[in-house]
């Protein structure tokens, strides 16, 4: 905790490690992550798409990092999955799979990398609870700020016509009513709230015909449901990833932040501040400036 009373928060996103042999990107999220520790960071996100493969072995790497950087602990790092941790797109798309109507083993497939994810992630979701997975909520205090963070997965399973690029995203019906338990907005009670999710509430939005296309296979389908939710628990940031920019953009009075793309900008990330009186603040930082 700084001695000016405030909180700050290192958030980053599509990390896209391609395996242990991805020896130079691990060497990136190396430095990047001794950068926190150096920075004295209070807390480190990423909004998912920690690795590329959907090999649940894999994110044994993100977890070894974080380990190494003494960060691998509940007050210190908060992480979610992306569609490239919960969906292998080419497992999905061969001829027996893509031509099985069943959409339930899909459904399963993304339902059992979640239920590992949460696994090797669970000392990051809670203390001591071992049935602990996504949805989670974790408030925190640092001094006499309490913050906290509103964590789901928006991964929606591949579907050879909803969802053929496995990038299109929803958040379960049963995770919005969750959310919405009077337990839940109690315990969010008197902390500054942030969403976290991976899919974008806006991708390029304009009238082309060639980004509305682009816009159709990275779309967040219910994201004005899952808006209604954040604004209900009073959450004024959400934090997320999936559309390789780095931007800030308001939506119904909710700020959203895109940590973009740690794979194609791997000195760049993004930074929260917040203040004891609950005001806030955000810039992107390059490690080279």
């Amino acid at each position: 905790m700084s001695i000016d009373n405030k909180v700050t928060v290192a958030h980053l996103s599509d990390l896209h490690i391609g395996g242990k042999n991805d020896i130079r990107q691990i060497a990136r999220l190396d430095r990047m992550l001794a950068e926190f520790v150096r920075r004295g960071y209070d807390h480190v996100v990423m909004t998912g798409d920690l690795i590329d493969t959907a090999v649940p072995a894999d994110w044994a790497i993100i977890r070894d990092a974080l380990v190494r950087h003494g960060l691998f602990e509940w007050n210190r790092t908060t992480v979610i999955p992306g569609n490239h941790d919960l969906i292998d797109l080419e497992e999905e798309m061969r001829f027996y799979h893509a031509l099985n109507p069943a959409e339930n083993a899909r459904l399963r497939r993304v339902r059992d990398r979640l239920a590992r994810f949460s696994e090797i992630f669970r000392p990051l979701i809670a203390d001591n609870d071992a049935n602990a997975g996504l949805p989670f909520i974790k408030v925190m205090r640092f001094g006499d700020i309490s913050i906290a963070f509103v964590a789901v997965s928006s991964v929606l399973p591949w579907s050879g016509a909803d969802n053929p690029l496995g990038a299109r995203g929803s958040v379960s019906r049963e995770t919005l009513r969750a959310l919405l338990d009077q337990q839940v907005v109690q315990a969010l009670d008197g902390s500054f709230v942030m969403g976290m999710c991976h899919h974008a509430y806006r991708v390029y939005g304009t009238d082309a015909l060639v980004d509305q296309a682009f816009d159709w296979t990275m779309e967040f389908k219910n994201r004005d449901e899952f808006l209604k939710v954040m604004k209900s628990l009073g959450v004024g940031i959400v934090l997320h990833g999936h559309f390789h920019r780095f931007q800030v953009y308001r939506a119904d009075d909710v700020t959203f932040i895109n940590g973009g793309s740690f794979k194609y900008a791997s000195e760049r990330y993004g930074e929260v501040v917040v203040n004891e009186d609950g005001s806030w603040s955000h810039r992107f930082v390059n490690l080279n400036r």
